[in-house]
Protein backbone atom coordinates (compact mmCIF):
# COMPACT_ATOMS: atom_id res chain seq x y z
CA UNK A 1 0.00 0.00 0.00
CA UNK A 2 2.65 2.08 0.86
CA UNK A 3 4.74 1.77 -2.67
CA UNK A 4 1.32 2.59 -4.77
CA UNK A 5 0.68 5.72 -2.82
CA UNK A 6 4.30 6.79 -3.68
CA UNK A 7 3.92 5.89 -7.05
CA UNK A 8 1.01 8.02 -6.87
CA UNK A 9 2.01 11.00 -5.18
CA UNK A 10 5.83 11.54 -6.82
CA UNK A 11 4.98 10.97 -10.27
CA UNK A 12 3.15 14.16 -12.26
CA UNK A 13 2.72 15.63 -15.40
CA UNK A 14 6.29 15.74 -16.49
CA UNK A 15 8.70 14.53 -19.15
CA UNK A 16 11.33 12.34 -18.13
CA UNK A 17 15.27 13.92 -18.45
CA UNK A 18 17.03 11.02 -18.45
CA UNK A 19 19.43 11.87 -21.03
CA UNK A 20 20.26 15.53 -19.42
CA UNK A 21 21.84 14.02 -16.30
CA UNK A 22 23.81 11.66 -19.05
CA UNK A 23 25.92 14.62 -20.20
CA UNK A 24 25.21 17.34 -17.43
CA UNK A 25 28.52 16.95 -16.19
CA UNK A 26 30.90 16.00 -18.99
CA UNK A 27 32.27 19.68 -20.44
CA UNK A 28 35.02 20.94 -19.45
CA UNK A 29 36.10 18.16 -17.02
CA UNK A 30 36.19 15.40 -19.83
CA UNK A 31 38.98 18.00 -21.32
CA UNK A 32 40.61 18.29 -17.88
CA UNK A 33 40.44 14.38 -17.35
CA UNK A 34 44.29 13.99 -18.97
CA UNK A 35 45.71 16.68 -16.12
CA UNK A 36 43.96 15.22 -13.70
CA UNK A 37 45.42 11.88 -14.42
CA UNK A 38 48.78 13.04 -14.16
CA UNK A 39 48.14 15.19 -11.23
CA UNK A 40 46.18 11.84 -8.80
CA UNK A 41 44.85 9.34 -10.95
CA UNK A 42 40.91 8.82 -10.60
CA UNK A 43 39.27 5.54 -10.70
CA UNK A 44 38.57 5.37 -6.93
CA UNK A 45 37.21 9.31 -6.91
CA UNK A 46 34.92 8.62 -9.49
CA UNK A 47 33.28 5.62 -7.78
CA UNK A 48 32.84 8.11 -4.75
CA UNK A 49 30.31 10.13 -6.10
CA UNK A 50 27.81 7.60 -6.23
CA UNK A 51 27.23 7.82 -2.75
CA UNK A 52 25.93 11.52 -2.76
CA UNK A 53 23.80 11.09 -5.24
CA UNK A 54 21.77 8.55 -3.04
CA UNK A 55 20.67 11.50 -0.15
CA UNK A 56 19.93 13.75 -2.63
CA UNK A 57 17.59 11.49 -4.37
CA UNK A 58 16.08 9.92 -1.58
CA UNK A 59 15.41 13.37 0.40
CA UNK A 60 13.89 15.19 -2.80
CA UNK A 61 11.26 11.80 -2.94
CA UNK A 62 10.44 11.80 1.04
CA UNK A 63 9.98 15.96 0.60
CA UNK A 64 7.83 16.20 -2.26
CA UNK A 65 5.64 13.39 -1.05
CA UNK A 66 5.35 14.98 2.36
CA UNK A 67 3.98 17.83 1.18
CA UNK A 68 1.59 16.49 -1.86
CA UNK A 69 -0.25 14.04 0.78
CA UNK A 70 -0.76 17.74 2.62
CA UNK A 71 -1.89 18.84 -1.53
CA UNK A 72 0.54 21.25 -2.82
CA UNK A 73 0.64 21.42 -5.67
CA UNK A 74 3.95 21.15 -7.59
CA UNK A 75 2.72 21.93 -11.18
CA UNK A 76 3.75 25.60 -11.49
CA UNK A 77 6.45 25.62 -9.18
CA UNK A 78 9.95 23.84 -9.57
CA UNK A 79 11.41 22.71 -6.21
CA UNK A 80 14.90 23.03 -5.89
CA UNK A 81 17.35 21.64 -3.03
CA UNK A 82 17.24 24.55 -0.51
CA UNK A 83 13.49 24.38 -0.08
CA UNK A 84 13.83 20.33 0.55
CA UNK A 85 16.36 21.42 3.20
CA UNK A 86 13.94 23.61 4.68
CA UNK A 87 10.93 21.36 4.37
CA UNK A 88 12.53 18.53 5.83
CA UNK A 89 15.11 20.26 8.54
CA UNK A 90 14.17 24.53 8.80
CA UNK A 91 15.33 27.32 7.93
CA UNK A 92 18.91 27.12 8.83
CA UNK A 93 19.61 24.31 6.32
CA UNK A 94 17.73 25.89 4.04
CA UNK A 95 20.13 28.99 4.51
CA UNK A 96 23.15 27.05 4.52
CA UNK A 97 22.05 24.85 1.10
CA UNK A 98 20.87 28.19 -0.75
CA UNK A 99 24.67 29.77 0.28
CA UNK A 100 26.95 26.65 -1.14
CA UNK A 101 24.53 26.30 -3.62
CA UNK A 102 24.09 29.01 -5.37
CA UNK A 103 27.67 29.94 -4.92
CA UNK A 104 28.18 26.52 -6.75
CA UNK A 105 26.13 27.38 -9.81
CA UNK A 106 27.20 30.70 -9.78
CA UNK A 107 30.90 29.52 -10.08
CA UNK A 108 30.08 26.28 -12.32
CA UNK A 109 28.24 29.04 -15.12
CA UNK A 110 31.89 31.27 -14.88
CA UNK A 111 33.92 27.72 -15.57
CA UNK A 112 31.61 27.12 -18.68
CA UNK A 113 31.97 30.39 -20.09
CA UNK A 114 35.85 30.54 -19.39
CA UNK A 115 35.83 27.17 -21.29
CA UNK A 116 34.00 28.35 -24.49
CA UNK A 117 36.28 31.13 -24.63
CA UNK A 118 39.59 28.44 -24.10
CA UNK A 119 38.34 25.81 -26.68
CA UNK A 120 37.84 28.56 -29.46
CA UNK A 121 40.88 30.19 -29.06
CA UNK A 122 42.54 26.59 -30.60
CA UNK A 123 40.36 27.04 -34.04
CA UNK A 124 40.87 31.43 -34.13
CA UNK A 125 43.39 33.19 -32.64
CA UNK A 126 43.27 36.41 -33.96
CA UNK A 127 41.50 37.31 -30.78
CA UNK A 128 42.68 36.35 -27.45
CA UNK A 129 40.93 34.76 -24.61
CA UNK A 130 39.27 37.95 -23.21
CA UNK A 131 37.54 39.20 -25.92
CA UNK A 132 35.97 35.41 -26.89
CA UNK A 133 34.93 35.60 -23.08
CA UNK A 134 32.99 39.17 -23.81
CA UNK A 135 31.66 37.75 -27.44
CA UNK A 136 30.36 34.27 -25.67
CA UNK A 137 29.15 35.61 -22.59
CA UNK A 138 26.69 37.19 -24.93
CA UNK A 139 25.76 34.24 -26.43
CA UNK A 140 25.01 32.37 -23.05
CA UNK A 141 23.07 35.53 -21.71
CA UNK A 142 20.47 34.17 -24.45
CA UNK A 143 19.69 31.29 -22.19
CA UNK A 144 17.29 33.83 -20.22
CA UNK A 145 14.92 32.91 -23.06
CA UNK A 146 14.90 29.08 -21.93
CA UNK A 147 12.09 28.90 -19.45
CA UNK A 148 13.18 25.13 -17.97
CA UNK A 149 14.73 22.14 -18.53
CA UNK A 150 11.87 20.69 -20.28
CA UNK A 151 13.01 22.91 -23.15
CA UNK A 152 16.75 21.14 -23.02
CA UNK A 153 15.63 17.71 -24.18
CA UNK A 154 16.77 17.62 -27.48
CA UNK A 155 19.93 19.68 -26.58
CA UNK A 156 20.74 16.91 -24.14
CA UNK A 157 20.69 14.11 -26.35
CA UNK A 158 22.45 15.93 -28.99
CA UNK A 159 25.09 17.05 -26.28
CA UNK A 160 25.83 13.03 -25.88
CA UNK A 161 26.63 13.28 -29.06
CA UNK A 162 28.73 15.75 -28.98
CA UNK A 163 30.80 14.56 -25.57
CA UNK A 164 31.00 11.10 -27.14
CA UNK A 165 32.55 12.29 -30.53
CA UNK A 166 35.23 14.32 -28.76
CA UNK A 167 35.85 11.77 -26.12
CA UNK A 168 36.80 9.30 -28.95
CA UNK A 169 38.80 11.75 -30.91
CA UNK A 170 40.94 12.42 -28.11
CA UNK A 171 41.32 8.95 -27.73
CA UNK A 172 42.01 8.29 -31.26
CA UNK A 173 44.17 11.14 -31.92
CA UNK A 174 46.27 10.70 -29.42
CA UNK A 175 47.15 6.63 -30.19
CA UNK A 176 48.13 7.97 -33.23
CA UNK A 177 49.87 10.79 -32.55
CA UNK A 178 51.89 9.08 -30.32
CA UNK A 179 54.64 9.38 -27.52
CA UNK A 180 55.86 12.86 -28.24
CA UNK A 181 59.91 12.85 -27.52
CA UNK A 182 61.01 12.76 -24.20
CA UNK A 183 57.51 11.99 -22.70
CA UNK A 184 57.87 11.66 -18.91
CA UNK A 185 55.32 10.01 -16.91
CA UNK A 186 56.48 11.53 -13.11
CA UNK A 187 52.75 11.43 -11.34
CA UNK A 188 52.25 14.41 -9.40
CA UNK A 189 55.58 16.70 -8.32
CA UNK A 190 54.03 17.19 -4.87
CA UNK A 191 50.63 17.45 -2.69
CA UNK A 192 49.27 20.62 -4.16
CA UNK A 193 49.70 18.82 -8.04
CA UNK A 194 47.87 15.75 -6.42
CA UNK A 195 44.92 17.22 -4.65
CA UNK A 196 44.20 19.76 -7.16
CA UNK A 197 43.73 16.60 -9.69
CA UNK A 198 41.48 15.05 -7.05
CA UNK A 199 39.68 18.02 -6.24
CA UNK A 200 38.50 18.55 -10.17
CA UNK A 201 37.53 15.20 -10.26
CA UNK A 202 35.33 16.11 -7.02
CA UNK A 203 34.06 18.66 -9.13
CA UNK A 204 33.39 16.54 -12.34
CA UNK A 205 31.05 14.64 -10.54
CA UNK A 206 29.39 17.28 -8.86
CA UNK A 207 25.31 17.44 -8.88
CA UNK A 208 24.25 21.05 -8.59
CA UNK A 209 21.08 20.70 -10.45
CA UNK A 210 20.04 17.30 -8.99
CA UNK A 211 16.57 18.47 -7.73
CA UNK A 212 16.02 20.06 -10.40
CA UNK A 213 16.27 17.40 -13.19
CA UNK A 214 14.06 15.00 -10.72
CA UNK A 215 11.44 17.21 -10.41
CA UNK A 216 11.20 17.28 -14.22
CA UNK A 217 10.84 13.65 -14.35
CA UNK A 218 7.88 11.51 -14.64
CA UNK A 219 8.97 9.09 -12.09
CA UNK A 220 11.70 10.65 -10.16
CA UNK A 221 12.66 7.32 -7.90
CA UNK A 222 14.12 5.75 -11.33
CA UNK A 223 16.51 8.71 -11.07
CA UNK A 224 19.04 6.73 -8.89
CA UNK A 225 19.29 3.85 -11.61
CA UNK A 226 19.72 6.73 -14.49
CA UNK A 227 22.47 7.81 -12.73
CA UNK A 228 24.33 4.83 -12.16
CA UNK A 229 23.94 4.15 -15.99
CA UNK A 230 25.48 7.65 -16.58
CA UNK A 231 28.46 7.19 -14.68
CA UNK A 232 29.10 3.94 -16.57
CA UNK A 233 29.06 5.49 -19.55
CA UNK A 234 30.70 8.82 -18.76
CA UNK A 235 33.54 6.31 -17.13
CA UNK A 236 33.53 4.82 -20.77
CA UNK A 237 34.52 8.28 -21.89
CA UNK A 238 37.13 9.65 -20.02
CA UNK A 239 39.04 6.79 -19.04
CA UNK A 240 40.09 5.58 -22.71
CA UNK A 241 40.32 9.42 -23.70
CA UNK A 242 42.44 10.53 -20.22
CA UNK A 243 44.24 7.27 -20.65
CA UNK A 244 45.41 7.62 -24.29
CA UNK A 245 46.48 11.42 -24.06
CA UNK A 246 48.26 10.83 -20.56
CA UNK A 247 50.07 8.04 -22.28
CA UNK A 248 50.99 10.50 -25.74
CA UNK A 249 51.55 13.57 -23.33
CA UNK A 250 52.71 12.93 -19.86
CA UNK A 251 53.80 15.67 -17.73
CA UNK A 252 53.15 18.31 -20.96
CA UNK A 253 49.83 18.20 -19.09
CA UNK A 254 51.38 19.93 -16.23
CA UNK A 255 51.06 23.39 -18.19
CA UNK A 256 47.84 22.63 -20.34
CA UNK A 257 44.74 22.11 -18.83
CA UNK A 258 42.74 21.88 -22.10
CA UNK A 259 43.59 18.52 -24.08
CA UNK A 260 42.83 19.92 -27.10
CA UNK A 261 46.21 22.46 -26.77
CA UNK A 262 48.35 19.48 -27.17
CA UNK A 263 47.01 17.83 -30.42
CA UNK A 264 47.40 19.53 -34.23
CA UNK A 265 45.36 21.60 -35.48
CA UNK A 266 42.98 18.73 -38.13
CA UNK A 267 39.35 18.85 -39.09
CA UNK A 268 38.34 16.71 -36.68
CA UNK A 269 40.33 18.89 -33.75
CA UNK A 270 38.15 21.50 -35.19
CA UNK A 271 34.73 19.33 -35.34
CA UNK A 272 35.53 18.16 -31.61
CA UNK A 273 36.31 22.09 -30.31
CA UNK A 274 32.65 23.13 -32.44
CA UNK A 275 31.05 20.61 -30.78
CA UNK A 276 32.39 21.26 -27.29
CA UNK A 277 31.57 24.82 -27.76
CA UNK A 278 27.92 23.93 -28.35
CA UNK A 279 27.97 21.17 -25.50
CA UNK A 280 28.73 24.13 -23.47
CA UNK A 281 26.50 26.57 -24.28
CA UNK A 282 23.58 23.95 -23.03
CA UNK A 283 26.08 22.80 -20.20
CA UNK A 284 25.88 27.14 -19.14
CA UNK A 285 22.38 26.92 -19.48
CA UNK A 286 21.88 23.78 -17.21
CA UNK A 287 24.26 25.46 -14.48
CA UNK A 288 22.60 28.99 -15.14
CA UNK A 289 18.64 27.93 -14.70
CA UNK A 290 18.70 26.83 -11.40
CA UNK A 291 19.92 30.69 -10.35
CA UNK A 292 17.53 31.79 -12.54
CA UNK A 293 14.72 29.69 -10.54
CA UNK A 294 16.02 31.13 -7.00
CA UNK A 295 16.11 35.06 -8.52
CA UNK A 296 13.15 34.66 -10.10
CA UNK A 297 11.02 32.85 -6.79
CA UNK A 298 13.11 36.03 -5.03
CA UNK A 299 11.63 38.86 -7.25
CA UNK A 300 8.22 37.02 -6.96
CA UNK A 301 8.02 36.82 -10.84
CA UNK A 302 8.35 32.59 -10.88
CA UNK A 303 4.90 31.69 -11.62
CA UNK A 304 4.25 34.43 -14.05
CA UNK A 305 3.17 33.07 -17.73
CA UNK A 306 5.04 36.28 -19.52
CA UNK A 307 8.68 34.81 -20.63
CA UNK A 308 9.76 38.18 -22.13
CA UNK A 309 8.99 39.28 -18.10
CA UNK A 310 10.82 36.33 -16.83
CA UNK A 311 13.47 36.68 -19.55
CA UNK A 312 14.05 40.42 -18.38
CA UNK A 313 14.27 39.65 -14.72
CA UNK A 314 16.78 37.12 -15.17
CA UNK A 315 19.61 39.03 -16.85
CA UNK A 316 20.90 40.64 -13.56
CA UNK A 317 22.06 36.73 -13.10
CA UNK A 318 24.19 36.41 -15.98
CA UNK A 319 26.33 39.93 -15.21
CA UNK A 320 28.21 38.90 -12.28
CA UNK A 321 28.79 35.22 -14.25
CA UNK A 322 30.41 37.07 -17.23
CA UNK A 323 32.47 39.63 -14.90
CA UNK A 324 34.05 36.48 -12.83
CA UNK A 325 34.81 34.57 -16.25
CA UNK A 326 36.73 37.75 -17.20
CA UNK A 327 38.56 38.41 -13.69
CA UNK A 328 39.73 34.97 -13.22
CA UNK A 329 40.42 32.96 -16.30
CA UNK A 330 42.29 30.09 -15.52
CA UNK A 331 40.59 27.30 -16.64
CA UNK A 332 41.65 24.28 -14.58
CA UNK A 333 42.48 26.04 -11.43
CA UNK A 334 39.12 27.34 -10.76
CA UNK A 335 38.17 23.49 -10.92
CA UNK A 336 39.86 22.59 -8.76
CA UNK A 337 38.70 25.40 -6.24
CA UNK A 338 35.12 24.99 -6.74
CA UNK A 339 35.54 21.44 -6.03
CA UNK A 340 37.20 21.55 -2.94
CA UNK A 341 35.49 24.77 -1.59
CA UNK A 342 32.23 24.22 -2.79
CA UNK A 343 30.79 20.51 -4.30
CA UNK A 344 32.83 19.34 -1.03
CA UNK A 345 30.02 20.67 0.71
CA UNK A 346 27.09 21.43 -1.85
CA UNK A 347 26.96 17.75 -3.04
CA UNK A 348 28.84 15.71 -0.28
CA UNK A 349 28.87 16.78 2.95
CA UNK A 350 25.28 18.66 3.48
CA UNK A 351 23.15 16.08 1.38
CA UNK A 352 25.32 13.13 3.81
CA UNK A 353 24.71 14.80 6.99
CA UNK A 354 21.15 16.07 6.11
CA UNK A 355 20.27 12.47 5.64
CA UNK A 356 21.17 11.41 8.58
CA UNK A 357 19.54 13.94 11.03
CA UNK A 358 15.77 13.32 8.84
CA UNK A 359 16.27 9.87 9.06
CA UNK A 360 17.66 10.09 12.84
CA UNK A 361 14.78 8.81 14.59
CA UNK A 362 13.10 5.30 14.62
CA UNK A 363 9.82 6.12 13.20
CA UNK A 364 11.19 8.51 10.57
CA UNK A 365 13.05 5.53 9.04
CA UNK A 366 9.89 3.07 9.53
CA UNK A 367 7.82 5.93 7.37
CA UNK A 368 10.65 6.70 5.42
CA UNK A 369 9.33 6.75 1.74
CA UNK A 370 12.38 5.02 0.54
CA UNK A 371 13.78 2.20 2.94
CA UNK A 372 17.64 2.06 3.00
CA UNK A 373 18.98 -0.14 0.19
CA UNK A 374 19.72 -3.76 1.33
CA UNK A 375 22.96 -3.93 -1.44
CA UNK A 376 24.36 -1.00 1.16
CA UNK A 377 23.77 -2.92 4.42
CA UNK A 378 20.42 -1.02 5.29
CA UNK A 379 20.16 1.87 7.54
CA UNK A 380 23.07 0.96 9.70
CA UNK A 381 25.37 1.11 6.19
CA UNK A 382 24.18 3.81 4.59
CA UNK A 383 24.77 5.50 8.03
CA UNK A 384 28.03 4.17 7.69
CA UNK A 385 28.75 5.36 4.13
CA UNK A 386 27.58 8.57 4.98
CA UNK A 387 30.17 9.04 7.83
CA UNK A 388 32.50 8.47 5.55
CA UNK A 389 31.92 10.62 2.86
CA UNK A 390 31.22 13.18 5.47
CA UNK A 391 34.51 12.97 6.98
CA UNK A 392 36.72 11.97 4.22
CA UNK A 393 35.77 14.67 1.81
CA UNK A 394 35.75 16.95 4.55
CA UNK A 395 39.79 16.05 5.18
CA UNK A 396 40.40 15.08 1.73
CA UNK A 397 38.41 17.23 -0.42
CA UNK A 398 38.02 20.27 1.75
CA UNK A 399 40.92 20.50 4.00
CA UNK A 400 43.79 19.59 1.84
CA UNK A 401 42.10 19.85 -1.01
CA UNK A 402 41.25 23.45 -0.42
CA UNK A 403 44.92 24.22 0.24
CA UNK A 404 46.28 22.58 -2.59
CA UNK A 405 43.73 24.43 -4.52
CA UNK A 406 43.88 27.85 -3.42
CA UNK A 407 48.02 27.60 -3.02
CA UNK A 408 47.46 26.37 -6.87
CA UNK A 409 44.99 29.26 -7.65
CA UNK A 410 47.01 32.58 -5.76
CA UNK A 411 50.39 30.83 -8.10
CA UNK A 412 47.70 31.58 -11.59
CA UNK A 413 47.23 35.18 -10.45
CA UNK A 414 50.45 35.86 -9.18
CA UNK A 415 51.61 34.20 -12.22
CA UNK A 416 48.91 36.09 -15.17
CA UNK A 417 47.46 38.17 -13.39
CA UNK A 418 43.80 39.16 -12.71
CA UNK A 419 42.06 39.95 -15.92
CA UNK A 420 44.58 38.07 -17.89
CA UNK A 421 44.04 38.77 -21.46
CA UNK A 422 44.99 35.30 -22.52
CA UNK A 423 45.76 32.42 -20.12
CA UNK A 424 47.92 29.93 -20.80
CA UNK A 425 48.68 31.31 -24.64
CA UNK A 426 51.63 31.21 -26.63
CA UNK A 427 53.82 34.28 -25.27
CA UNK A 428 53.84 35.64 -28.78
CA UNK A 429 50.16 35.98 -28.71
CA UNK A 430 49.70 37.27 -25.29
Amino acid sequence: MASEKVETVVAGNYVEMEREEMVRGSPPPLLLRPACLRFSGMVVLSMMHGSAVLPISVLYVEYRTRKEREKVDFRNHVIQWFEVLDGLLGKHWRNIGLFFNCTFLLFGSVIQLIACASNIYYINDNLDKRTWTYIFGACCATTVFIPSFHNYRIWSFLGLIMTSYTAWYLTIASLIHGQVEGVKHSGPAGLVLYFTGATNILYTFGGPVTVEIMHAMWKPQKFKLIYLMATIYVLTLTLPSASAVYWAFGDLLLNRSNALALLPRTGFRDTAVILMLIHQFITFGFACTPLYFVWEKFIGVHKTKSLFKRALARLPVVIPIWFLAIIFPFFGPINSTVGSLLVSFTVYIIPAMAHMITFASASARENAVERAPKIVGGWTGLYVTNIFVVAWVFIVGFGFGGWASMVNFVHQINSFGLFAKCYQCPKHKV
